[in-house]
């Protein structure tokens, strides 16, 4: 098994970040009374997911 160079490389890290492309993607369609509650809870979490992946790739090293 080779060393991944960047925390782009791990799979996991992908799966997060097409997530979170998703959820952006299906957030939009809320309704706008919800951008400042909702919505913007389930984007800072999706982006957590994949953010706190990439601090725990370069903690290892």
């Amino acid at each position: 098994m080779k060393k991944s160079k960047s925390f782009e490389d791990l799979i996991v890290w992908q799966k997060a970040h097409e997530f979170t492309l998703k959820i952006y993607e299906i957030t939009k369609n809320f309704p706008k009374e919800e951008t400042n509650g909702l919505t913007s809870q389930f984007r800072r979490a999706s982006v957590s997911i994949s953010a706190n992946i990439a601090e725990g790739f370069y903690e290892e090293k």
